[in-house]
Parts: structure tokens; sequence; C-alpha cells
């Protein structure tokens, strides 16, 4: 048996892997889940010739914590902190899909100052996203000053965060109809702050990596996807602009606003670990002028929605009415019922598209919620990229697709 490229799947891939490896023609290694350089709790079944890549099928499910089918068991208000859970680097985004879902289910109406208040916090969040993925993809390749570099900007995400939402990862900020609350006093000058002074780190993190030749050999014409399989496996977000596709569901179903901003969709043609490198960096500068020009267009106004058939009133009243009292009680104990009636909406996460299908019965609860998430999609061609690459290659091109377990394992 030879050992060229066979395309099989699952049970019969798994078979002949063994066999060949039994029959000394190939060696298996079991790379994960515990191999530190694994982003995650991922398994991979590298058949190898030597050191390279012959076959490596992916075993995921290491992180499953059924939060769909939890989802389902809460009123919809109430189930949304388990949103944050699923990417971990993307809470607020995560958040914002939940509510969009909710939104649409009920036809619940959503004020401009919170609708900008959104976009600004997922505009941060894809900055902060971006830099754990730069600092831990350098980190992969031995480029420790780019890890720490990065997560010194990203800590003052985490700390405007908490300065919204009293919690620095987990934050369930948004919520059906609006947000929790309104920003505070020292929140824009300190995100003024931090937009002045971003370009200059990212230009410096530009500096370490973009024209380092041993990170260009290490990136460069490794683990090329090609525009028509990008398209074949439903890849999304920065791993398929780097393919050339300019497809941004920000552009392509504007939500929550996003018709009204001027940026741009950021491709590069190199389909490679490279090119998707490129796109992220150049991604981080198109959020700094959405977050600017939000910053703009912020007017005074309700963070929430005044229809309280679905949303709490403010907790100052809870001191003074007795009916606000019980309108509370009711809300978050009792849920509020959504039509039978099923939507699907989709939003452009750091890693591709996120999109929560969300369907009522007439109930409190959801009668199915389900999640389309990027990296579940994206990991699948990592078989793919990784043929007839050096098993050291390999954690260039899983960092390159940048997943996170809990957005695949759900």
């Amino acid at each position: 048996m030879t050992l060229q490229q066979v395309e099989l799947t699952s049970d019969d891939l798994r078979h002949l892997v063994s066999q060949r490896a039994l029959d000394g023609e190939t060696v298996l290694l079991n790379m994960g889940p515990q191999h530190p350089s694994t982003h995650g709790v991922l398994r991979l079944l590298l058949e190898l010739d030597g050191e390279t890549v012959v076959n490596c099928i992916p075993d995921i499910g290491f992180l499953h914590t059924g939060i769909e089918k939890n989802i389902e068991a809460k009123t919809y208000e109430k189930s949304e902190v388990m949103t944050d859970r699923l990417d971990y680097l993307n809470t607020m985004g995560n958040n914002l899909v939940y509510c969009l879902a909710i939104e649409k289910l009920v036809d619940l109406d959503v004020p401009a100052r919170a609708q900008t208040i959104r976009i600004l916090f997922t505009e941060l969040q894809r900055i902060a996203s971006h830099l754990v993925w730069l600092g831990t993809a350098a980190l992969d390749l031995a480029a420790m000053s780019v890890f720490l570099y990065c997560f010194r900007e990203r800590e003052r995400i985490l700390d405007m965060m908490e300065m919204a939402s009293g919690q620095r990862m987990m934050t369930t900020y948004f919520r059906p109809g609006g947000l929790w609350r309104d920003l505070p006093e020292e929140f824009i000058p300190t995100l003024e702050q931090f937009l002045d002074d971003l370009p200059a780190r990212i230009d410096q993190y530009e500096d370490l990596l973009t024209h380092n030749p041993i990170f260009i050999d290490r990136t460069k014409g490794i683990g090329v996807l090609t525009e028509e399989q990008a398209l074949g496996y439903s890849i999304t977000g920065p791993t398929l602009r780097g393919s050339g596709i300019a497809y941004d569901i920000r552009r392509a179903h504007p939500y929550a606003g996003y018709e009204n901003y001027e940026f741009d969709i950021i491709t590069e043609e190199g389909g490679d670990c490279y090119a998707r490198y490129l796109v992220r960096i150049r991604e981080m500068r198109e959020s700094i002028r959405i977050i600017r020009q939000a910053i703009a267009r912020l007017e005074d106004g309700p963070v929430r929605s005044n229809n309280r058939k679905f949303v709490p009133p403010p907790r100052s009243e809870l001191g003074t009415s007795m009916e606000a009292v019980i309108h509370h009680f009711k809300l978050w104990t009792e849920g509020f019922p959504a039509p039978a009636d099923s939507v699907y909406v989709p939003v452009e996460s750091p890693r591709g598209e996120l999109g929560v299908f969300l369907e009522g019965d007439g109930g409190p609860k959801p009668y199915r919620c389900y999640w389309r998430t990027p990296s579940f999609v994206n990991l699948q061609v990592l078989p793919l990229l990784s043929k007839g690459h050096f098993v050291a290659d390999l954690v260039a091109i899983i960092g390159s697709i940048d997943i996170v377990l809990g957005d695949t394992d759900r």
C-alpha cells in the first residue's frame, strides 16, 4: 500500500491509518489533548511518514458542555449567561447574536444609544480576540515578546469591559432590548486614550513579525487554502478572507446598525498562514476606525427598550414602586412568552459566521436553540491544510485558523 493522499473520512480513514501503522509503513502520533502546543483540548490523530503529515484526524468533544440543551431548559433571558461560555474570547459577540435572535423572535426594539454601544463593544471584543490570537500564534512559533505585548493591550480592554459591566470576561452586558446599564462617565475618555495608543502598538507587532525572515519562513506557503476549497468547506471569517474572498456579514447582512459605518473588508490573496496573519492585523485597524465612528455617533438617550412586556423595570424604580417590584419578580421567575415561530440570526465573530437558530413554542423557554459556530466549521479544513507539511508546521496551521474549543464543542 502506498502513502499517497487518500480522501476518506471517519471510520474508514481511521481503519486505513491504523492498518498502515501496523504494517510499519507509517507512524501514528497522538497529538493532544494535553500537548502543550495544541489550542485548547483538541486531540489530533496524526499519520506520519517520518516528520511529514500523511493524514490528520481531529477528535473533538472534550469540552462539550451541552449549552444548547441547557438553554432550552431555561427562560430566554436567564439562559443568556451561558452564551458567554461558548467562545470565551468573544463573549460580547455571543451575547449580541443571542439577544438579536430574541429581539427578532418577539419583535423587540432597541434604542439607538444601545445599538451604538453594542457595536463599540463588539469591535473592542474583536480587537481583544485578535490580540489573543496573535500573541498565542506567535508564542507557538517561539516569539515570546509578541505574546507579552499583545496581552498588555488586551488587559486594557478587559479593564474597560469590567468598568461597564462589572466583569472582565463573562460580562452578559447586552440584554434583550438593549444593555444592562449605561456607560460610566469615565469610560469614553479611557477608551479614547486606548484608541490613541493602539495604532503604534500594532505597528510594534508588525515590526517584530511582518518582515521577520524566521516568521515568514514558518508561515508563508504553509497551510494554503484556495478560494474553491474555502467555499467548498463553508469557511468564513479571516480564514476565508485570507484566501481572497471579500465576505463579511457586517457588510453582506448588516445588523445592529453596521450599515451606517464605513469600513473596509480586509482580504489577502495568499491563502496561507501568513495571509491570515495579515488579515487579522489589518482588521484590528479597521475595528479602531469603526469604534471612532461609534463614539462620534453616540447620543444621549435610554439604553433599554421601554417595552415592559419583555424588559424589566429600571433598578431605580424598585425602591419606590410596588408595581415595578411585581413586574421585575414575574419577568425573572416566569419569563416572557415568545411566539411559536423560528428565526436565524448571523453575526461576524472574530472567527467567522456565528449564528443562532431560535424557535419558540408560545412559552417562556426556547423550544429549540442551535448555534452555528465558526470554529466547528473552520476546523474541517485542518486535515486538508496539514497534509504534506511537517509536524512543526501543524502548530502554525492550527493557530492560523484560530479555533476556540468551547466554540467547537458547545
